[in-house]
């Protein structure tokens, strides 16, 4: 059984801890059996690659490392950092994910 997140994919996320605190960026995959997420621009790490197809220059590659989704929280509308929670909308009855800060429906 997969344990549900306060993270999902296409999520801005603000990093809270660790090398990059302070930015922001969408989370682009999240690994739930791992407890983490890949935020597009943060936590950068240099890869080394041989030549190949894909690049035939090969070289040092520059690509996004996992964070620990506990070094996460969601961005709001408002463009601020917040808990999220869910309950059932009273218009389609169904759970949705809100903002603590806000109230705010994250769409």
């Amino acid at each position: 059984m997969q344990k549900k997140l306060h993270i999902r994919k296409g999520d801005t996320v603000m990093i809270i801890a660790g090398d990059s605190k302070g930015q922001q960026g969408k989370v682009l995959k999240v690994h739930t059996e791992k407890l983490m997420a890949i935020v597009e621009g943060v936590n950068m790490v240099s890869k080394h690659t041989k030549p190949n197809a894909k690049s035939p220059q090969g070289g040092i590659v520059k690509k996004e490392a996992p964070v620990h989704i506990s070094n996460l929280k969601v961005v709001d509308a408002s463009g601020k950092p917040t808990r999220t929670g869910r309950k059932i909308d009273a218009k389609s009855q169904k759970l949705v994910r809100y903002s603590k800060k806000s109230g705010e429906v994250i769409k």
